[in-house]
């Protein structure tokens, strides 16, 4: 049952928006230091393309970001990093939540049985 496609999807996830949390809140930690280029996490199109050959294992992959630098060399955006870090909480809860269910579900089948 947790080596299903969706337990597998869920937890691949939930492990690559843990991975974007971390990045996210190291850019915001860089916000000001000389020649530190933000970095991207991404798993989204590897995650679909997982799961529709019916495996769901993913593993995200962080990458530089090619925005433009500021004077200092910096390409950290606080506005960009804030709204991400949004979108990825909401994300992150909600796979949670799915992950939950399922949990419950398998809860439920055992005390039935």
């Amino acid at each position: 049952m947790f080596d299903s496609v969706t337990s597998v999807a869920l937890s691949s996830a939930l492990d690559s928006l843990a991975l974007r949390q971390r990045t996210i809140a190291d850019n915001i930690a860089n916000v000001n230091t000389p020649n530190y280029h933000a970095k991207r996490v991404s798993f989204e199109d590897a995650l679909a393309q997982s799961v529709a050959a019916g495996d769901g294992h993913v593993t995200a992959t962080t990458a530089t970001s090619l925005e433009p630098t500021q004077l200092n060399g910096n390409n950290v955006n606080l506005d960009t990093e804030t709204l991400s870090n949004i979108d990825t909480v909401l994300r992150y809860q909600f796979a949670s939540q799915a992950a939950g269910t399922e949990f419950a579900a398998v809860r439920t089948a055992m005390r039935t049985a």
